[in-house]
């Protein structure tokens, strides 16, 4: 599915990405620091070329605990430097000896004790720190104007295309999977929910390609996100929630459908039925299928927040840094400023 750019009328200025793993930095943002006491204990990791995946095996085989011990906030990319938190069960400090820093596993700080596990979306998002090489020679005119645009109106939030594997066609699984329980079941839950929300992201990407020209626009029938909490609610007089959305307080939502979560009405709803009925299926049977396989749906932004913005240019060398909340892609950003794709390999850092 082509995803259109929010920026089109302004041109991309290409260039290199990901030269060297320092030209894509990731710093994880905690959403709270560990108060002192409890069975898990905190580290802070940095990292180079290494996967969040590939080093939770790491600390499972060098500490000898098991993986299901070991909690993070947010996967990470290997084509990168990135900082994060992990938590292990059961761990003394001591046995951090066995940690060896080496070209991966750049460095480990010991944060302290907590009582819970660290789990998915326990952050408070990321800060970026990109570098693009060989940039076209208008980027100095063009790179401000792609730039402002974004702060003003959101970045899209599309999903990347890593949600839809190498060959671009997770979604059509998730399809087959949500209408096949023999199928499904053979499955872990984890692999299952990965090609079922790679259906449901396949819907939203549709959804938000179609409301693009409306991203920063509040309409009757829009289940609105608070940006502050996440908390969502239905539009009634758009005219007097606008301002709040002009002031990134809140923003239209896309549906992630699932068994508890409402369809929008008005144009949202017209264009989320449109997108779901030209697969062959309807938000009711939709709706049933997701009871079945046992998960909810929530709604998703339709924009994300652009903090913390700087960037410099240096001969045809530019430097991006800014902040993005949880979930958020980075690759969307740079989509906008470039024009081009990184490709299935692309990856988010969540």
């Amino acid at each position: 599915m082509t995803m259109p750019f929010l920026t089109a009328e302004l041109p991309g200025i290409g260039g290199q990405m990901r030269t060297l793993p320092e030209d894509f930095q990731v710093e994880e943002r905690p959403l709270y620091l560990p108060c002192g006491e409890g069975e898990h204990l905190y580290l802070k990791i940095k990292k180079r070329l290494l996967s969040t995946p590939d080093l939770v095996l790491r600390l499972s085989s060098t500490l000898g605990v098991k993986a299901q011990a070991i909690g993070v906030a947010g996967l990470k990319d290997a084509r990168a430097v990135t900082t994060q938190m992990i938590s292990l069960l059961g761990i003394t400090p001591d046995r951090l000896d066995r940690l060896k820093v080496d070209e991966q596993l750049l460095s480990v700080e010991v944060l302290g004790r907590h009582r819970n596990r660290l789990r998915t979306g326990h952050h408070a998002g990321n800060h970026f720190r990109l570098v693009i090489r060989d940039v076209a020679p208008h980027a100095r005119e063009t790179v401000p104007q792609v730039l402002d645009l974004l702060v003003r109106r959101g970045v899209p939030n599309y999903f990347g295309p890593q949600r839809q594997g190498r060959d671009g066609m997770n979604y059509q699984t998730g399809a087959e999977l949500l209408a096949d329980p023999v199928r499904r079941n053979k499955l872990s839950r984890s692999k299952r929910m990965w090609y079922l929300n790679a259906y449901q992201s396949h819907f939203f990407n549709d959804m938000l390609a179609r409301r693009l020209d409306r991203i920063d626009r509040i309409l009757v029938g829009d289940w609105a996100m608070k940006m502050e909490n996440g908390a969502c609610f239905l539009v009634e007089d758009a005219a007097t929630e606008q301002s709040r959305a002009d002031q990134f307080e809140i923003s239209p939502t896309g549906i992630l459908f699932g068994s508890r979560v409402s369809w929008a009405g008005g144009e949202q709803g017209e264009i989320e039925r449109a997108v779901v009925s030209e697969s062959g299926a309807t938000p009711e049977s939709l709706t049933e299928a997701a009871k079945a396989c046992g998960f909810r749906g929530e709604r998703r932004s339709l924009r994300t927040s652009l903090a913390d913005l700087d960037w410099s240019l240096e001969g045809t060398v530019l430097t991006l840094s800014f902040s993005l909340p949880p979930g958020a892609y980075a690759t969307n950003i740079l989509r906008e400023i470039m024009k081009v794709s990184e490709g299935p390999e692309a990856r988010r850092n969540g």
